[in-house]
């Protein structure tokens, strides 16, 4: 078995776990945070299959299951990149009330070691965080987020074909691992 790696991102936001949980957790629309996707699942519950839509619903960046939801304080799931084939990491979302606001917490684990997607997930949580802080302090994303998203619709028609979502279908994934 490859050797796996651990990586946890903290950082402080000042607003309520409600309004940090509704952004990672939200569906219908577009989850700015998330590089801009849609959350694409049945039901927000564990063992419920979901995948990130891009913002033309055309293409499947991620895929996975989730494994807890304890609103508005917890929610876990798998990780994996349809682009890459590699074995899923877990990714837990933390939202503990502090003074002030919260702390929010996201935690990657069974990250395989020197791995492609590990490497991308572990930068990637940084963004996501310092992201989610600015949309619950001030309502919208950094301007070099929103000039990656408009970058990310501008790239869309050149991604390969295996990552549209006829390909990644809820109903595929409820059969697959991650």
């Amino acid at each position: 078995m490859p050797e796996q790696e651990t990586a946890r991102y903290k950082i402080f936001i000042a607003a309520e776990a409600e309004a940090v949980w509704d952004e990672i957790t939200k569906r219908g629309d577009l989850q700015k945070a998330m590089f801009n996707n849609y959350l694409d699942c049945v039901e927000l519950a564990a063992g419920e299959p979901f995948r990130m839509l891009s913002p033309s619903r055309q293409l499947v960046s991620v895929f996975g299951k989730i494994l807890e939801v304890e609103a508005p304080h917890r929610y876990k799931h798998t990780m994996a990149f349809t682009n890459i084939d590699e074995p899923p990491a877990t990714v837990t979302h933390l939202i503990t009330p502090v003074e002030g606001g919260v702390e929010y917490e996201m935690l990657l684990e069974g990250l395989v070691a020197g791995s492609k997607s590990g490497k991308q997930m572990a930068s990637g949580m940084v963004m996501i965080a310092k992201t989610l802080k600015a949309l619950a302090e001030t309502g919208r994303p950094s301007f070099g987020v929103r000039l990656l998203h408009r970058l990310f619709a501008v790239m869309e028609p050149l991604s390969p074909k295996s990552v549209r979502q006829e390909h990644w279908t809820l109903e595929q994934l409820r059969s697959r691992k991650a």
